[in-house]
């Protein structure tokens, strides 16, 4: 099987171009890591020959060094040929496989936090062990793809590619729907804060509303149904968040509670009531080890829960500026950031053994604004690797921020004009990457609009604009192959838009 697929990769090579013997030699010894769950999947020792194999033709090639220039063509070269063989994978898709074999369970100031020795030590000793740290990713992409003009996302020639093997659709009509696909009422009169796709699922949403509950729905067979409704809070439902494998969901209330609930049958399995008698906010999971959630509240504290006892972990709480309104990890779970009310937002450096959070860094969006969401991303898209954060805060404006190092630290790449001055929108990136050129996002507004953005476009950056609801749209959210859009609004409609099939 082994064999074949490096025989298939050679004759693809040899049909679209002429190669150097060098850049075919690589072609063998250098397959990425990401692919490994197709190789051999049920003779593991096959696999386990072929890493070993592969490790000491790596070590011998690495005394010889590589041309820069035939590695450059090689990456590039085979990343297409490995889309071509098992199509687009979405960044959440792949994040999953990974994270389930390995544990299944003011703008632009930046400010460093005085610390006491003992917590810098600490901190300097996980940058020392870091793996993958944000900054060796960033040399990494200059290596690679250094002949990008200035100012673009998308180096030209791999650009021109990519729209050759997207049938050569621009990225506004990759993202032309056709019209709405359903419409829910359950929670209408009230709003509908929050909705999120089930992982790695096309038909499988969840929403929670301002009336106390929440509401698991199926889009198919069609026509869409309510599958089941959460009952038990007793006050408004903020926030929510699926598990990796979609078995469980966590949520936040106003009543100061959070629940467990089995997606199943809508039973709660467990209440874990506020140590300080406050409303909880904002909820997330630990992407790398599901037992552990993180949960803002509205007494500016930020504390990690291990859902399994309904106790607080030792080291994993700290204090914000004000109300915690938003959350989110980055893909490897290392670091968290949080947004306030008071417009600031926190980088945390989390302990993967403890479920320790140190605090890192703090950026001033503008002062008194808050911010009522982050989306982290570790690629935009395929030809853009830069780690991203999108950012909705109160100043009519969708922000995207560059994630410059390991600690966090934000630099503001570009803005986008929307209406946004006291509603919680929420924004998302789209889901797979796209070999399209440019890169898409996507957000509510409260002009009861939906609004889809290129962010590699200097002037005219918006693709698209859906216009249906009612009301101010508070979140929107994809699911994991696009071609459904979820969008909710403050008068606790949820729309369900379907993308032309070209």
């Amino acid at each position: 099987c082994i064999v074949s697929f490096h025989l298939s990769i050679l004759s693809l090579f040899l049909s679209v171009c002429s190669l150097s013997p060098c850049v075919l030699c690589l072609c063998l010894v250098l397959p990425r890591l990401r692919y490994n769950a197709y190789r051999t999947p049920t003779f593991p020792q096959f696999r386990t020959q072929y890493i070993r194999r592969r490790s000491q033709l790596l070590r011998e090639n690495a005394k010889c060094g590589f041309e820069p220039g035939l590695r450059r063509q090689y990456l590039r070269l085979r990343s297409q040929l490995l889309a071509l063989r098992y199509g687009p994978l979405s960044e959440q898709s792949s994040f999953r496989a990974s994270s389930v074999r390995s544990s299944r369970t003011t703008l632009d100031r930046m400010e460093d936090f005085e610390e006491d020795p003992r917590a810098q030590g600490a901190r300097g000793h996980r940058r020392s062990v870091s793996r993958g740290s944000y900054q060796l990713q960033a040399q990494m992409n200059r290596a690679v793809y250094e002949e990008r003009p200035p100012g673009s996302l998308v180096p030209t020639s791999v650009a021109e590619a990519s729209r050759a093997m997207a049938g050569d659709t621009t990225l506004s009509e990759n993202y032309a729907f056709a019209g709405m696909h359903h419409i829910f009422d359950q929670h209408v009169d009230s709003a509908v804060p929050r909705l999120q796709f089930a992982n790695d699922d096309k038909h499988l949403l969840a929403c929670c509303s301002l009336d106390g509950t929440l509401s698991i729905m199926t889009l198919s067979p069609s026509p869409p149904t309510v599958k089941v409704t959460l009952k038990g809070h007793a006050g408004p439902v903020t926030d929510f968040a699926w598990s990796l494998s979609n078995d469980i969901i966590v949520s936040t209330s106003q009543d100061g509670t959070l629940r467990i609930w089995n997606t199943e049958d809508g039973r709660c399995i467990r209440e874990v009531v506020d140590p300080e008698a406050s409303e909880l906010l904002c909820c997330t999971f630990q992407p790398m080890n599901n037992n552990l959630t993180v949960v803002g509240n509205s007494k500016h504290l930020l504390q990690v829960v291990n859902i399994s006892t309904g106790k607080k972990v030792k080291g994993g709480s700290s204090k914000l500026t004000g109300r915690v309104l938003s959350l989110s990890f980055d893909a490897p779970g290392r670091i968290l950031w949080a947004g306030d009310d008071r417009g600031s937002i926190f980088s945390f450096l989390f302990d993967m053994a403890t479920g320790k959070l140190t605090k890192a860094k703090r950026l001033v969006v503008s002062e008194g604004s808050s911010i009522s969401s982050i989306s982290a991303r570790s690629w935009i898209s395929r030809e853009a690797r830069d780690p991203s954060l999108l950012i909705n805060a109160c100043i009519n404006k969708l922000l995207l921020y560059r994630v410059v190092d390991n600690e966090g630290t934000l630099q503001l790449k570009r803005s986008f004009p929307i209406q946004h001055s006291s509603q919680p929108l929420h924004s998302i990136f789209c889901p797979l990457m796209s070999f399209r050129q440019g890169a898409c996002v996507v957000t509510g507004s409260e002009d009861a609009c939906v609004y889809f953005f290129d962010v590699e476009r200097n002037t005219k950056a918006i693709v698209n604009k859906l216009q249906g609801h009612s009301g101010p749209v508070l979140d929107v959210s994809f699911n994991c192959d696009e071609s459904l859009l979820a969008s909710s609004d403050a008068t606790g409609m949820v729309i369900i838009w379907r993308r032309e099939q070209k």
